[in-house]
């Protein structure tokens, strides 16, 4: 019997490390607009640099940004009392809060928590998902399940998420481990960047699979934004 594959994410870098501490908010920092902001958009800290650029392109942005840190993923259960703690320290300043989250390995613990605190998150099980657009994933990973997919984010800081976070620089023969019945690695672009699809080319060479590429954008999480971007009420 082969080996299951081993989820790896963008908080692999906190792996083996214990339960985290109590989060104190996670010191994390809030990104504001140019303006006094009615929304507030708590996000996973992966997808900061992506929602904030794409909030500052609009002359006069509308919502303000606030994260937990990706390391988070890799303690999901967590999840959803670290972002109702966010809802609950941002609700009194905002006419309304939004959460820039998928499910996220939360087994639907997250959507209790949002109904519960009456507030909505972008739709979909992960960033993966939401970046390519629902269907289009789905396609993807019918095409070859054993996909091992990278964002910008994840690109970028591949050596401590993964190379590091996994302990394969200390250990490379866990790489059959971890990876043994992957084939391919998909990077699914935010952003058409070449010094990143070489790191990415690169990154799947380190782990001996196969190498794509699509461009996706920002695919479903530019709606939600676009739509946060609008005034609270406004038609």
């Amino acid at each position: 019997m082969g080996r299951s594959r081993t989820a790896v994410t963008a908080g692999s870098h906190q792996a083996a490390t214990g339960s985290p501490a109590p989060s104190a908010l996670d010191h994390a920092p809030v990104f504001s607009g140019r303006q006094n902001a009615d929304t507030m958009v708590i996000a996973c800290g992966a997808l900061a640099r992506e929602i904030v650029h794409f909030r500052d392109l609009h002359t006069v942005p509308a919502f303000d940004v606030a994260c937990i840190p990706a390391w988070i993923h890799n303690a999901p259960q967590l999840i959803p009392e670290r972002v109702r703690e966010k809802i609950r320290h941002y609700r009194a300043s905002y006419k309304r809060v939004l959460v820039a989250f998928a499910d996220c390995g939360t087994g639907g613990l997250l959507d209790k928590v949002l109904g519960e605190e009456g507030v909505e998150r972008i739709d979909g099980p992960h960033c993966y998902a939401f970046y390519s657009g629902q269907t289009t994933f789905k396609d993807l990973a019918e095409e070859e399940t054993g996909t091992l997919y990278l964002t910008d984010y994840m690109v970028r800081h591949f050596d401590k998420l993964i190379i590091e976070g996994l302990g394969l620089d200390r250990f490379p023969h866990l790489r059959d481990d971890y990876f043994g019945n992957y084939k391919r690695c998909l990077y699914i672009a935010q952003t058409e960047d070449q010094g990143l699809q070489a790191k990415a080319r690169a990154a799947a060479e380190q782990l001996d699979l196969d190498y794509a590429y699509r461009f996706v954008g920002y695919g479903e999480l530019e709606t939600f934004l676009a739509a946060a971007a609008t005034q609270p009420g406004a038609s």
